[in-house]
């Protein structure tokens, strides 16, 4: 196939998908043609019918290699903007939603809006469904664990805190509006949807590697940084009253414990229920003229709370409460120290859901204390662990839904042929104590056998990960804090 069918084969497929205009298409490929510098064009080569997005955009990258059009290691950057200038400008995206609003902001087109707009990212290459899709995926001890093949592991929270910003201050960093459709990051395809939520204006974007379900990011149309406070727990409840098929959380915002850009307000969520928003109450409390609101401490590993029901200024108001009086409690003997020569080091990770009618909010205390035992960070993930993990521990993962570095894919691999083999090599000395208690989990040794031994082994490392992050390990504790605010138990 030529480079010109290809590209003919290209401006057809966003007819087909995209939404481009048929009086449109001839200046397209012309823009497309500008985009290679390449002035042969045949136009009467025969159009290639594109099936596949991804298997079209590798025909093209060969033949264009071939020709000498641009160098391989420029393919991602060169198709990125072709595809960005095949899909609509914002201002059209906006239209169709608007469009597809139909004058009746009801659920169910809050949400068709929502997934004709994933479906549309998808399409135009900014959501990379493909790689996603080959994501190691399963369930474990209650929590769902994935391994991004993708995403290059993150190690340090000093860039966490700087939003990864880049010489020359623009965009400010890497979730900034100003990124959509700037060619140096390769963002020509990225789209937004602005938002109004209770307290100011946000977008939402569709993150382009996902770790579930129409995984996206609401973020502040201001640069200003990450904070978690009243307002915005109002946000959150906003969100998913506009759409109830969608969680919303925020980050702590602070290192260790927080998300990977905490210099821009922003918050997560998509359309996928995560474990803990399946996790039953342990104990029940109440709170003194807020019989409507359901309280309760739940059976989940990591510290949370939850608060249920249909009264927003009653649910807001509990949460809020319980934010201040952890941001500054402290208790030693816990090992739980509020603030130091360090700096602040408690905050909450707030979730939402709405569904059967009410308002669901789970509040999870975090803190980021370290000490000369756990230099990175007490309620880290612990050090004989961070062979598997040790990234921050962040809202999702919070939530039961870990996400694992792509190195594991080979080196579990090599350790469950150890297993099998009967010695582990001194290549991977560090997984010795993966190796001893997955070895003590196989049921029968063949590989079949020792996979499943593994799955179980990094779900049970995972929940013992939210252990160690819990910031009360014994039920009491969690509710003596209660207590403390004014909340009984039931």
């Amino acid at each position: 196939m030529s480079v010109s069918g290809l590209i003919k084969g290209l401006v057809d497929y966003a007819r087909r998908n995209l939404e481009l205009d048929e009086l449109d298409m001839t200046y397209k490929t012309n823009e497309v043609l500008d985009i290679l510098g390449w002035p042969t064009f045949d136009e009467n080569e025969e159009t290639y019918y594109v099936k596949d997005i991804n298997e079209a955009l590798a025909k093209f990258t060969d033949e264009c290699v071939d020709e000498g059009i641009f160098a391989r290691e420029d393919a991602a950057a060169v198709c990125d903007k072709v595809m960005g200038c095949l899909s609509l400008l914002p201002s059209e995206i906006k239209q169709r939603m608007h469009m597809r609003m139909c004058g009746r902001p009801s659920e169910e087109d809050w949400m068709g809006r929502m997934h004709w707009f994933y479906d549309y990212c998808v399409k135009n290459t900014y959501v990379k469904k493909a790689v996603l899709d080959k994501n190691p995926r399963f369930e474990s001890h209650g929590l769902v664990v994935t391994i991004n093949l993708a995403k290059p592991e993150f190690r340090d929270p000093k860039k966490a805190a700087s939003g990864n910003s880049v010489k020359g201050g623009y965009p400010k960093c890497v979730i900034c509006r100003e990124n959509v459709g700037y060619v140096p990051r390769s963002k020509c395809t990225l789209r937004v949807d602005p938002i109004d939520l209770a307290h100011g204006s946000y977008f939402w974007q569709f993150s382009p590697y996902g770790y579930f379900h129409e995984h996206g990011i609401c973020i502040n149309q201001k640069h200003v940084p990450m904070h978690v406070d009243h307002d915005t727990i109002e946000n959150l409840m906003y969100f998913v009253e506009l759409f109830p098929g969608y969680f919303i959380g925020s980050n702590a915002a602070l290192p260790r414990i927080g998300g990977s850009v905490l210099a821009h307000d922003h918050y997560q969520g998509g359309g996928e229920i995560l474990p803990l928003f399946n996790a039953p109450i342990r104990t029940q409390m109440k709170f003194a003229d807020y019989h409507s609101v359901e309280i309760g401490t739940l059976d989940w590993p990591g510290t949370c709370i939850r608060l249920k029901g249909t009264d927003k200024e009653k649910i807001v108001d509990l949460a809020d409460r319980i934010r201040r009086h952890w941001n500054e409690y402290t208790n030693e003997k816990l090992g739980i120290i509020a603030d130091d020569a360090d700096g602040h080091h408690n905050a909450i990770s707030p979730t939402v859901v709405y569904r059967d009618g009410k308002f669901e909010v789970n509040i999870i205390l975090r803190c980021n204390i370290t000490s000369a035992q756990y230099p990175d960070g007490v309620f880290h993930a612990h050090p004989e662990f961070h062979v598997i993990k040790k990234e921050s521990i962040g809202l999702i993962e919070a939530q039961g839904l870990f996400i694992l570095p792509g190195r594991l894919v080979k080196q579990l691999a090599d350790v469950e042929q150890c297993i099998l083999d009967g010695k582990l090599s001194e290549e991977y000395a560090e997984f010795q104590k993966v190796y001893d208690e997955t070895k003590a989990l196989v049921k029968e040794f063949t590989p079949e056998g020792v996979h499943a031994a593994m799955q179980d082994e990094l779900g049970s490392i995972c929940y013992r990960i939210l252990q160690n992050t819990a910031v009360f390990k014994d039920e009491r504790q969690t509710i003596e804090f209660l207590k403390e605010i004014g909340f009984e138990e039931k």
